[in-house]
């Protein structure tokens, strides 16, 4: 049975929480029987735990859950959690003397919306992990999607909600390829195939939307360093090395360029980590051009499934209302 998202790659589970009160949240893309990683941060403002490990160069060879988080480099914490809840499974790299799970994580700017001073912690990322299981999930406002945002380029007062997005993808022959991202970005959100702007910067004076691109080039940008971010994950049952996995990641990133104007900005962190559970070898080509595909409708599903909060409208509204 397909879900039509990550999960639909076999050994992969998600487990997301949140806490709307103070609109932020974690997801946690688990791999129990590991999986082969790379990553690729494109953004000048990254948030990131273990990604040094996954250069091809590095010794360890599979990682075994993903967090992705909001709170800013304190959702780091979330990790924390996530490894605690995988060795009390008994799941982890082999030292012997303990079971040490490889947990990677990249965390994204929420703390200007909700209370600042809740962060998702250890154990918000420890519920994540234990509630991580196959079939649907919700998108949107769920996870490290929770307290996104989007359409930042005029500052904070303009912008629209982001969220939380997947799908996936089989081919005939059986290898399938997911995505899972949390759309956080400082520019605005267009269709890969219309160019249609699905959300970004208002003019509070007209109450439309306006071309953050356009707006860059009449007045002088109001980003601030840190408070943006697109974060996700690639996930595949074909076989990859570290060094594929990691080209995977790279080639995913053209999603992002397709979807979010402008994206891998100095005041973004965009980071894109690549799993593989599976043996067998497929064209890297084919598998990322796949995972492009998938990460752009993942982008376009957590931005169409964001609801307002905060004050913060939402695309699926804001449409409605400006017809």
């Amino acid at each position: 049975m397909a879900y039509g998202n990550i999960t639909d790659v076999p050994g992969i589970k998600v487990g997301n929480v949140e806490n709307m009160e103070a609109i932020t949240g974690c997801s946690v893309v688990v791999a129990e029987n590991g999986a082969v990683c790379g990553v690729d941060v494109r953004g000048s403002a990254p948030g990131t735990r273990e990604t040094a490990l996954l250069d091809p160069v590095n010794t360890v060879n599979q990682v075994h859950a993903i967090t992705l988080s909001g709170g800013s480099a304190f959702g780091l914490a979330a990790a924390d959690g996530v490894m605690h809840y995988l060795e009390e499974q008994g799941i982890g790299l082999d030292v012997r003397v303990a079971r040490v799970p490889i947990v990677p994580a990249a965390i994204l700017f929420d703390l200007a919306l909700g209370d600042s001073k809740v962060r998702p912690d250890k154990e918000m990322g420890y519920q994540a992990a234990k509630q991580a299981k196959k079939g649907f999930f919700s998108f949107g406002n769920v996870g490290a999607g929770c307290g996104a945002t989007v359409g930042k380029v005029a500052g904070f007062k303009h912008c629209m909600k982001g969220g939380l997005g997947s799908a996936s993808v089989e081919l005939d022959n059986g290898i399938v390829v997911g995505a899972l991202v949390a759309v956080n970005a400082v520019g605005d959100i267009r269709h890969p195939d219309t160019g249609e702007i699905l959300a970004g910067p208002i003019d509070l004076d007209t109450r439309e939307m306006m071309d953050s691109i356009t707006y860059m080039q009449k007045h002088q940008s109001q980003m601030s360093a840190g408070m943006n971010t697109t974060i996700g994950v690639i996930a595949t049952n074909a076989s990859l090395t570290k060094a594929e996995a990691t080209k995977i990641s790279q080639i995913a990133h053209n999603a992002l360029a397709k979807t979010i104007y402008p994206a891998h900005t100095l005041m973004d962190g965009d980071t894109i980590f690549a799993l593989s559970t599976g043996k067998r070898k497929q064209s890297i080509d084919l598998i990322g051009t796949m995972a492009v595909e998938t990460l752009e409708q993942s982008i376009v599903q957590a931005i169409l499934a964001a609801e307002s909060v905060g004050g913060i409208p939402a695309s699926q509204t804001y449409k409605l209302k400006n017809r």
